[in-house]
């Protein structure tokens, strides 16, 4: 005869990955009940957003058994390590601040992360009350012409302006430190912040999941995931191919090189090049490139492990 423990942990679940505490994940079943588990063996490889079969262990705890089959995924790495950010994401909202300054390199690196991990891109600059903000939203300029949307907002004040693009989407949140993340998610869904809070402090981590993502619903079809703040993305996972491909403003122009491997940084015939010199092409964008590419020689010169 089974005991009532035995008989709970042969019940298997389905369900969603909606935070990632690092060795701990909580998981949403389909009734909406969430269990904080734990992945079965030494594998980490769960992430914010991954669809799952959960063994269940007790009331509100569990294993994860098998991680589903995803349709993207965005996660940044240098030459250390890769960190997941999240998976199964319909958009990102990149968030920029006008005070302390966005970085362009930042902007650039996101973007391209998001292109080749197949999820479209927003570009949302807070702070619409400060003065600088008219400045820095005319400098977003360049990549409104590439195709990106470009929105303005006021985290502290209107966040409005973002409930549309957020309407039936799971939007992953990504930002350096500083650009008002933490504002913005809190203005769109305190109660559930000050939950998963709550969870966090029961399970030891504290402050220190501000390291991990983590998903909020804003009603049944709507969430956002919110990421940690960083300063650098890191693209090293990318091979120079991905990374060219990940440049929209690029494609019309791949394949119409001289050389069929052109890597765009100085080759005669190169009709990325030239179609910068028409002004096809931004030439700061180009520049992102040569430099990002001349980085990313060098880092894997000094692995030679790793294959362009």
């Amino acid at each position: 005869m089974t005991t009532r423990r035995e008989r709970e942990q042969q019940v298997v679940a389905e369900g969603r990955v909606v935070a990632d505490f690092g060795r701990e994940f909580l998981v949403e079943l389909a009734d909406r009940r969430q269990v904080v588990c734990t992945r079965k063996g030494k594998r980490q490889d769960a992430a914010c957003g991954d669809f799952v079969e959960v063994r269940l262990t007790g009331a509100a705890q569990g294993s994860i058994e098998r991680v589903g089959t995803r349709r993207n995924i965005l996660y940044r790495s240098d030459q250390w390590r890769e960190k997941t950010l999240a998976a199964n994401v319909d958009q990102a909202i990149i968030l920029l601040s006008p005070r302390p300054a966005y970085s362009e390199a930042f902007l650039n690196l996101s973007l391209v992360a998001c292109e080749a991990g197949g999820i479209p891109a927003i570009v949302a600059l807070n702070k619409s009350d400060l003065p600088e903000h008219a400045e820095a939203r005319k400098g977003l300029e360049p990549w409104e012409r590439i195709g990106y949307t470009v929105i303005s907002l006021s985290a502290k004040f209107d966040p409005a302006p973002l409930l549309p693009h957020l309407e039936r989407k799971i939007s992953l949140l990504v930002g350096q430190s500083g650009m008002g993340k933490s504002r913005t998610v809190n203005a769109l869904v305190m109660n559930e912040v000050a939950r998963v809070g709550e969870i966090s402090a029961s399970l030891g981590v504290g402050t220190h999941t501000t390291t991990f993502s983590r998903m909020y619903r804003l009603d049944r079809d709507t969430a956002i995931v919110d990421t940690p703040g960083f300063q650098s993305f890191g693209l090293f996972h990318l091979t120079e191919r991905q990374i060219a491909e990940a440049m929209p403003e690029f494609r019309p122009h791949l394949g119409g090189c001289k050389f069929n491997d052109c890597a765009h940084l100085s080759e005669p015939g190169c009709a990325v090049i030239e179609a910068a010199t028409r002004g096809d092409v931004s030439a700061a964008r180009l520049s992102f490139y040569q430099v990002l590419i001349e980085q990313h020689r060098e880092l894997h010169d000094q692995h030679p492990e790793w294959t362009r």
